[in-house]
């Protein structure tokens, strides 16, 4: 599928009110085309913000990243289909059963969302990840790829991981399998909390399908101006990658 510069970047609405998410959305205008809400908006304004990303004519990645048994995860996606977002998450974590449960819910849907498995959170290193699997012999890198694999075994449209495994996943799971990057920050730009980060035009070099930029834009006195330099490496990551 052929996206626009401006469709890859997706620009978190990572804040505490609607009216908040309002004057971002005000701010930024046509630049973005695509905006994330998560849980901190969706816990404070419902399907109201999705609705309202969407009647201003932009696409809505929802990424609430849904984790819990099979048939309460299907009912859920149930009703986000409702609200005609066009990303979602669930937690790959959750295992083959609930991803295989969430694609049949998707089956029937004539213009169904992209379905998307979290692997490894960009804020987790290997010190981390051994703590949390219990094992001194599987790195970040190994376990993204077996939860990708895993993930496209089960029918899910790609996952969510960092720039580092993109192209591991691309060589075990097929081009057309997506990966959405988060943690991606402009050259220069502070790091914050995310420990595995690329620029956009590394990540897009790298094969990514999207890249999730939010802070160095929203916390910006200039955040049009941030967001366009931000498409132009895209662009020319892309092209980078196409020569």
């Amino acid at each position: 599928m052929r996206r626009s510069a401006g469709e890859r970047l997706i620009v978190p609405l990572d804040v505490m009110t609607l009216n908040e998410a309002k004057e971002l959305l005000d701010k930024l205008g046509s630049i973005v085309e695509f905006y994330k809400i998560g849980c901190t908006l969706f816990t404070s304004a419902g399907p109201e913000a999705v609705k309202e990303v969407k009647k201003r004519g932009f696409k809505v990645f929802l990424d609430l990243k849904y984790f819990d048994i099979p048939s309460v995860v299907a009912k859920a996606v149930e009703s986000l289909v409702k609200l005609n977002v066009d990303i979602f998450t669930i937690h790959t974590l959750g295992g083959f059963e609930l991803m295989e449960s969430v694609v049949k819910v998707l089956c029937n849907i004539p213009h169904k969302p992209i379905a998307l498995g979290v692997t490894v959170l960009t804020s987790i290193n290997e010190a981390f990840l051994r703590d949390v699997l219990g094992t001194s012999d599987v790195t970040v890198d190994e376990e993204v790829g077996r939860l990708a694999e895993l993930a496209r075994s089960a029918g899910l449209d790609g996952v969510v991981a960092s720039a580092f495994e993109i192209e591991r996943i691309k060589r075990l799971c097929g081009d057309d399998f997506i990966v959405l990057t988060p943690g991606i920050r402009p050259e220069g730009a502070e790091r914050f909390d995310q420990k595995r980060v690329f620029t956009p035009k590394e990540a897009i070099e790298k094969g990514a399908d999207y890249i999730v930029v939010g802070r160095p834009i929203i916390n910006s006195k200039e955040p049009v101006k941030v967001a366009e330099r931000i498409i132009e490496e895209i662009k020319e990551g892309e092209n980078e990658r196409n020569n």
